[in-house]
């Protein structure tokens, strides 16, 4: 008994089979191209796991449909990514695997690998965080996702710009939201070359961490979590979580007490497995409650 995961992200696939305990005994990762091509890889992969696959969780970047009763349910819906919109993601799997499948954004699915493995276990309300490319959020509570007529959208909150910053915004929707001042691409067009080729001490870090902060603090106002957690490649400066707990006190201004803010704000333990494993859990369940 097998399940299988898929982290289907804008720039790669990646695809895993595990157990139960979330051992994973196979993992491969192709581009994402066109879903003629990427799907062909991602159906072989699954194929020769067919006869003990058990379920199958998917985390797709988005928008997507999440609503089971609607009819373009499982699908991907208005991505800029022109070739993948309005892509029926579920149905076409299900032409070829008569299993189970959960279906839901990316950043829910590291949300759920960190609640049920990692930071957030023990947690009832755990929220989560990708910096990088892009930036996206989920949010649990009680073990279920924070949903209504469709899945959040916290990567594209609007933020102040820093006092310094004199930055446009990256974003073709709304140029300075959190996304559009504080992702990946933003950071390299305001410094001018890539954040892993910055210093450590490079102001950019003072100002990408004043809008994570600002992040962090709407996100404490209208969700109270239990845990906070910033996952993606921006989130590898180890310098960063401690400029964010310095601009994150000076924004709240003692209004609301949180937990300790090291326990309270925190990265992801179980760094870029956290999809993958949220994944295979997701997997797992579905096939629980199916």
């Amino acid at each position: 008994m097998v399940y299988g995961s898929i982290e289907a992200g804008g720039t790669k696939f990646v695809c895993a089979i595990g157990d139960g305990d979330f051992n994973i005994k196979e993992r491969v990762s192709f581009p994402t191209t066109t879903p003629e091509e990427t799907m062909k890889l991602v159906i072989e992969f699954f194929k020769k796991y067919q006869n003990e696959l058990e379920s199958i969780g998917i985390g797709s970047f988005g928008p997507i449909d999440i609503h089971r009763d609607s009819p373009t349910y499982g699908y991907i819906t208005s991505t800029p990514k022109l070739a993948w919109q309005n892509y029926d993601f579920v149905g076409t799997l299900k032409e070829v695997f008569d299993v189970p499948m959960a279906w839901t954004t990316d950043v829910n699915a590291a949300c759920y690998g960190e609640y049920i493995a990692g930071a957030g276990q023990g947690f009832s309300s755990v929220v989560y965080y990708t910096v990088g490319t892009g930036i996206g959020g989920g949010a649990l509570q009680d073990g279920v996702f924070v949903e209504g007529f469709s899945h959040p959208e916290m990567g594209h909150m609007l933020v102040r710009n820093h006092p310094d910053d004199s930055f446009e915004g990256n974003c073709p929707f709304h140029k300075t939201c959190l996304e559009g001042m504080a992702a990946g691409p933003a950071i390299e067009k305001r410094a001018g070359k890539k954040g892993q080729e910055l210093a450590e001490d490079d102001p950019n870090w003072d100002i990408e961490a004043y809008y994570l902060a600002q992040c962090a603090y709407n996100t404490t106002l209208m969700l109270s979590p239990d845990k906070i957690i910033l996952g993606g490649g921006v989130m590898k400066q180890k310098q960063l979580l401690g400029k964010v707990y310095k601009a994150f006190d000076e924004l709240m201004n003692g209004y609301v007490k949180t937990p300790k803010l090291e326990e309270y704000i925190v990265t992801p333990e179980l760094g870029d497995n956290a999809g993958t494993i949220g994944c295979l859990a997701l997997a797992r369940d579905s096939k629980l409650h199916s």
